[in-house]
């Protein structure tokens, strides 16, 4: 009798382990299926075009962490080469999706354009650059983002190199 006993009890726990092993076997296939899948970047956004950036010796371009925000943020633009520069309104901003860079998307219809004021950015000179976004690309959603200005190098025979300086940052 208490063979039968050992037998009816060992037939239970089996069983139980058996049920316990196919739940946990599913429990792992749902988390390693969900596991993996990344982010897709919206059909309207674009690879970038700017894979070479803060490529002008001496010239930087930093974030004011106090200063961002979904609709702007303030940079500095410091210049601690021997070259002449000159900075303007224009920039353009791309998200980072799976480690690759995205143009974000304006949210504007037809033309758009930057005020045309040249910024000097002498030998040891240190700039603040306001931009509010909010006009061409909305307010942006949470996410991880980068800042491209166009920076211009003064030769001295009077002919310009066109560098771009880029600057994350991330909005959370």
């Amino acid at each position: 009798m208490q063979l039968f006993f050992l037998l009816f009890v060992l037939y239970i726990e089996v069983k139980n382990m058996k049920k316990a092993f196919v739940l946990v076997v599913l429990f792992l296939g749902i988390i390693f299926s969900s596991c993996g899948k990344e982010a897709v970047p919206p059909k309207d956004m674009t690879p970038t075009e700017h894979e070479k950036v803060n490529d002008l010796e001496g010239v930087t371009m930093i974030v004011k962490e106090d200063k961002v925000s979904p609709t702007g943020l303030t940079v500095i633009l410091e210049n601690n080469s021997q070259k002449e520069c000159i900075y303007s309104e224009s920039f353009l901003l791309e998200e980072k999706i799976n480690d690759q860079w995205y143009q974000v998307p304006v949210v504007i219809e037809g033309d758009y354009g930057f005020d045309d004021i040249a910024y000097p950015l002498n030998l040891g000179d240190k700039g603040e650059w306001q931009v509010n976004w909010e006009w061409l690309y909305g307010s942006l959603d949470e996410g991880e983002y980068r800042i491209i200005k166009d920076i211009l190098n003064c030769k001295e025979n009077g002919e310009v190199d066109t560098h771009y300086l880029a600057v994350e940052f991330t909005i959370s």
